[in-house]
C-alpha cells in the first residue's frame, strides 16, 4: 500500500490538476464573452447613447449627455423624444410593419423551398451529399452586391426573362418585374435560402430512419409519417433556419433599395436616410435600438423552446 506521504502527493497533484482545468475552462469561456463585449456590447452602448441625445449641427451631429454647467455642477440630459417620435410618426411604424411582413413572407417562402431541398439531400447516397451542399453554398463565393445587381439584368424590361418570353411569343410587351415587391421577395429568398437549407440538413441528417420504418410497420402512410415523425423531429432546424433568415431580412437594405420600388419601404432604408441624408443620428440610433429590441423577442422565444426541448 502507498505511504501517507505518497497519498498526500497524489492529492495535491489532483487538486492542482483540477485548478488548471478550471482556469482553462474559464479562459475558453471568457474568449467568446470578450468578443461579444467588444464587438456587440460596446457598439450597442454607443448607439444607445446616441439615441438619447439631441441632433445638433456639427461634428459629431449630436449633443453630449453630460454637460458641465456654469455653476460647476454636472447636468445629465436624456432625450426620450426620439423614441416617442418612432411611435407617433406613421412613417416609422409603417416601415417596421412592412419590414416584418416582408421578412415573414420571405422566411415562409424559404422554408417551403428549402425543406424539400434539405430533405432531398439527406435521402440521396452519401457520395452525392457533399456536391449538393457545395451547390447550395456556391453563391457565397460571389459578392453579395454583384449577385443582387445580376437580378437587375434579369428582371428589367429588356432583361433576360422578358426577352426569352417575347422570343417564344408568350408575351407581346416587356414585363415590369423590377422595382416591385415581387422582385424584393425574389431577391431575399435567393440570398437567404442557404441559411434555411443548412440548418435543416444538419437536423434531418441526424434523424434515425428506423423511426419512419417503425411508423410504416404500424400502418402509417408516408405523408402521415412525414407530418407526425419527420416534421416534429426537424422542428429545431426549422426554428434555427427561420431565425437565420428572418433576423437579417428585417433589416435588409441592399435588396429593397436595388430591386424594390418607392412603395417598398423597409426599416433598413429608413436607417440609411436618417443617417446619411438627414444626418439625424439620434433618430437613426433610436430606430436601430428599437429594431434590435424587436429582433430579440424571437431569439429569446427560440432559446426558451430549445431549453424546454432539452429538459424534456
Amino acid at each position: 500500500m502507498p505511504s501517507p506521504s505518497l497519498n498526500n502527493v497524489f492529492q495535491r497533484a489532483r487538486r492542482g490538476l483540477r485548478q488548471h482545468l478550471t482556469l482553462g475552462r474559464g479562459a475558453v469561456a471568457s474568449l467568446p464573452l470578450l468578443w461579444l463585449g467588444l464587438f456587440f456590447g460596446l457598439p450597442f452602448l454607443i448607439i444607445a447613447r446616441i439615441s438619447l441625445s439631441e441632433v445638433v449641427i456639427g461634428l459629431p451631429p449630436y449633443s453630449a449627455l453630460v454637460d458641465l454647467a456654469e455653476s460647476g455642477m454636472l447636468q445629465v440630459r436624456l432625450n426620450f423624444g426620439n423614441f416617442l417620435l418612432l411611435w407617433e410618426d406613421n412613417l416609422y411604424l409603417d416601415a417596421f410593419a412592412n419590414s416584418v411582413r416582408v421578412a415573414s413572407v420571405s422566411t415562409l417562402l424559404c422554408l417551403l423551398i428549402g425543406y424539400p431541398m434539405a430533405l432531398g439531400i439527406t435521402r440521396v447516397r452519401e457520395s452525392l451529399r457533399v456536391p449538393l451542399l457545395m451547390l447550395v453554398i456556391l453563391p457565397f463565393w460571389t459578392s453579395f452586391l454583384i449577385r443582387v445587381y445580376a437580378w437587375i439584368g434579369i428582371l428589367k424590361g429588356n432583361g433576360l426573362i422578358s426577352n426569352v418570353l417575347m422570343s417564344l411569343g408568350l408575351i407581346d410587351q416587356p414585363l415590369h418585374l423590377l422595382h416591385t415587391e415581387f422582385a424584393v421577395y425574389l431577391g431575399i429568398v435567393y440570398a437567404y435560402l442557404p441559411f434555411m437549407v443548412l440548418p435543416l440538413y444538419a437536423t434531418l441528417s441526424r434523424m434515425d430512419n428506423a423511426l419512419l420504418e417503425a411508423a410504416a410497420d404500424l400502418g402509417c402512410r408516408p405523408l402521415c409519417a412525414f407530418w407526425r415523425v419527420t416534421v416534429p423531429l426537424s422542428l429545431p432546424g426549422i426554428i434555427a433556419g427561420s431565425l437565420l433568415v428572418f433576423v437579417p431580412a428585417v433589416g435588409e437594405f441592399v435588396i429593397p433599395d436595388l430591386l424594390g420600388g418607392p412603395d417598398t419601404l423597409m426599416i433598413g432604408k429608413v436607417l440609411w436616410t436618417e443617417f446619411f441624408n438627414n444626418r439625424d443620428w439620434p433618430v437613426a440610433a433610436s430606430v436601430a435600438v428599437a429594431l434590435l429590441a424587436l429582433l430579440v423577442v424571437p431569439v429569446l422565444l427560440f432559446e426558451r423552446f430549445r431549453e424546454r426541448g432539452q429538459s424534456e
